[in-house]
């Protein structure tokens, strides 16, 4: 787990750094250092204040309240602190209020959070200077239709929900699709959140004839469904979404049961290097810190490249691809990520890994 005071610590000991040698890009990183959201603010503090270290360039930590209209004093201590590019943002207060000076300030700004398609949308109508490095809203729901309509379209297919508002949009938008592409569900319904058990439910599909049941609702709710679908002998293949990232418990998972999810990139290849670096400075590679310490690599790599190239920093986040220890990131002309970065996963032992190649 992160240490906060370690964390402000190992800021105290950047933000000296930069005040007797100003060196490399200066980075802005925008995030909670208090308040209820000090644990993300942290997560994002110490992945991007990692890679500055490392890369030998210049921090400056801003603190983010998340507050509404907090935004313009956030982007007054940024074009103060002469920064050229800022990381972070954990909410979209703080960038509704800060784009509109960040723009006057030629100062590009990458979310490692926000994911609202309204906010990018103004921002590409008023020229802010907004990149995001997080997944846009409606990312999650088309990943789980991508998987389903490549894997499952020739099996009976069920869709079930847990009528909170994001299982209802997500299972609704999976079924949109289905019948777009001439689909019908055998089965969909409804289901009552935190029961101890599921048996009619799981009775149900059998009689349905489903043998596919995508659910949108939470981990242990799946785990439930799983381990009757078990024990009433009914063989069913699970999916759930980005809500199965929790804990494994009251009732552990079952090995199989899939996933559309972001991925723990710290037990993936191209995130373990930087996660042992990570945990070697006592920084467990959480939450936001890996997403964090990729958006402080592009910043630097992009703002070094700017420099050499004698063009705005803005220019040279479009149309390159920055290898990260979450992957390949690039942006699209519409500052998104040119990925989907969710990923079908399947749950084994101790984890959401990528599923094994079929078998011949």
């Amino acid at each position: 787990m992160i240490n906060l005071r370690g964390i402000a610590a190992f800021l105290a000991l950047l933000g000296a750094a930069a005040e007797s040698h100003a060196a490399g890009v200066t980075i802005g990183v925008v995030a909670p250092q208090n308040g209820p959201l000090a644990l993300l603010g942290a997560q994002i503090a110490a992945g991007a204040g990692f890679e500055i270290q490392q890369s030998g360039n210049t921090l400056v930590a801003i603190n983010e309240t998340c507050e509404d209209n907090s935004g313009a004093a956030v982007a007054d201590a940024l074009v103060n602190a002469k920064v050229q590019v800022a990381v972070g943002f954990l909410c979209s207060e703080t960038l509704e209020g800060a784009l509109p000076k960040l723009k006057d300030a030629n100062i590009p700004a990458i979310t490692v959070s926000v994911r609202s398609r309204i906010l990018m949308e103004d921002a590409l109508k008023n020229g802010w200077p907004l990149f995001r490095a997080a997944p846009a809203d409606g990312a999650e729901a088309a990943k789980v239709i991508e998987v389903i309509l490549k894997d499952w379209a020739a099996d009976p297919i069920a869709l079930i929900e847990d009528g909170t508002i994001h299982g209802r949009e997500l299972t609704e938008a999976v079924r949109n699709a289905l019948e777009q592409n001439g689909l019908k569900p055998v089965f969909t319904d409804t289901y009552r959140p935190g029961q101890e058990q599921q048996i009619a439910l799981v009775r149900r599909l059998k009689r349905a004839g489903a043998t596919r049941v995508f659910i949108g609702g939470d981990r242990n709710d799946i785990a439930v469904v799983a381990r009757d679908a078990k024990a009433e002998n009914i063989q069913l293949s699970i999916l759930g979404g980005d809500a199965m990232r929790a804990a494994d418990q009251p009732l552990p998972l079952d090995a199989g049961v899939r996933a559309v999810a972001l991925p723990e990139y710290a037990i993936l290849p191209e995130g373990t290097a930087a996660a042992d670096a990570l945990r070697a400075k006592g920084i467990e590679p959480e939450g936001y810190v890996l997403p964090s310490l990729a958006a402080a690599l592009i910043a630097g790599q992009a703002g070094q490249a700017a420099a050499a190239a004698g063009k705005p920093l803005q220019e040279t986040l479009l149309g390159t691809t920055f290898q990260t220890p979450v992957g390949a990131i690039a942006f699209t002309g519409a500052h998104e990520l040119s990925q989907n970065p969710y990923r079908l996963l399947e749950w084994r032992r101790n984890g959401f890994f990528p599923p094994a190649a079929p078998t011949q």
